[in-house]
């Protein structure tokens, strides 16, 4: 299983300078790599490294395996585009936001993050150092800390590339790690999750992730956003950029604190994680929002959560399973009653014909509960025997 890990290194102020020189270098080779790339439609690790490799070395003063590892950077790059644009990612083909990736060349920010391979980048695990190659020559003794937890997990399993990010004037490496696939436990019940634009995520025990706090951060920003917006000047956009930034590690510091409580239950009761598939929630929830609340209640990352709930019960060998979630909060989990008045408001559920009532997302999260249940036993049930 794939993880990574970062550890925050701790540079003096030579090595520093040192680092964002190099970062600086390797970017501007990445750009004009990606520049002759566009122009000649040659895009394969193989055909641009004969075309382009000696050529980097000379004009940029990287040695081999950078040189290397900067090709890489630009075929990645470039693959990874085509597929956002075969996915439908970029809109259609007569859009502007497609124009306006597939007509220019792949560019780099002279800050952008830059692969290590091993021998570019050596850890020295017992003193908390690594030595690093950079365009002033070989660093050595550059320290690096993190929690105790990341720093077993590196030193037992990192396996890899690791890559050089600069951040806020701080500076990070990003390590790959190889872990060993857990068995996944019987689970003896199962603990259904509903998520929603409102309450982020509600389980089947009554436990809601919510709070005042995060909708007051979530309107604040809001306005904020659009402060910035009226105004149109570079440093507008530019702050607009920062404050996005900020806002997406806010918010998956926050799902990554939700689901680590999630899975820590579910672990130490014995039962699997069962949540809605997500497709189209926004529009399912929208009919029911203002214009203006639109933006607000429909910007958080959903499908994020529901990722870390599923690498985080794998790690943990928890069973993780997604359920249709068709009429999940408009079903009666105990007649089975299921009707669109059964819901009368957004936070309230009161059945028509057997009359039980409660929080609408608690229901919810109570008959994902129960199709995950008849789910699994679907699943683990025995193949029949095939007649001799």
């Amino acid at each position: 299983m794939k993880l990574v890990v970062q550890v925050k290194l701790l540079p003096t102020p030579e090595q520093a300078a040192a680092l964002e020189a190099t970062l600086h270098a390797c970017n501007r080779a990445a750009t004009h790599v990606a520049s002759v790339a566009f122009d000649t439609g040659v895009k394969d690790r193989n055909g641009l490294q004969k075309l382009l490799y000696a050529d980097i070395k000379a004009t940029f003063a990287l040695s081999a395996q950078p040189a290397v590892r900067v090709v890489n950077k630009v075929v990645d790059a470039y693959t990874t585009l085509t597929a956002q644009a075969r996915a439908g990612l970029l809109g259609k083909a007569t859009s502007k936001r497609y124009r306006s990736a597939m007509s220019s060349p792949v560019s780099f920010r002279p800050g952008a993050a830059q692969p290590f391979d091993d021998r570019c980048l050596s850890w020295q695990q017992d003193a908390r150092t690594v030595s690093i190659w950079t365009v002033g020559g070989r660093m050595k003794a550059l320290r690096y800390t993190g929690s105790a937890g990341q720093l077993k997990v590196l030193h037992a399993h990192r396996k890899g590339e690791s890559d050089l990010v600069q951040r806020g004037g701080k500076w990070f490496l990003i390590a790959t790690c190889d872990l060993p696939e857990p068995d996944v436990m019987e689970p003896a019940d199962w603990i259904g999750v509903d998520r929603g634009i409102v309450n982020l995520a509600t389980t089947s025990d009554g436990v809601n992730y919510q709070g005042r706090g995060l909708r007051r951060y979530r309107n604040w920003c809001a306005r904020k956003r659009a402060e910035l917006q009226k105004k149109q000047t570079r440093s507008a956009t530019r702050r607009l950029a920062r404050r996005s930034t900020r806002e997406q590690r806010h918010a998956t510091h926050l799902n990554h604190r939700i689901s680590k409580e999630i899975v820590s239950v579910a672990q130490r009761t014995g039962r699997g994680i069962a949540v809605e598939e997500l497709d189209g929630i926004r529009d399912r929830d929208r009919v029911r929002l203002r214009r203006d609340q639109r933006g607000t209640l429909s910007s958080w990352p959903f499908h994020q959560l529901g990722r870390h709930l599923a690498y985080k019960a794998r790690q943990a060998g928890v069973a993780f399973l997604e359920v249709d979630p068709a009429y999940t909060s408009q079903r009666c989990p105990r007649c089975g009653h299921t009707e669109k008045a059964n819901r009368p408001t957004r936070d309230h559920f009161r059945c028509r014909r057997c009359a039980l009532a409660g929080p609408a997302d608690t229901v919810a999260g109570v008959n994902v509960r129960d199709r995950a249940r008849s789910a699994w036993a679907f699943v683990t049930m025995p193949a029949p025997a095939t007649p001799a």
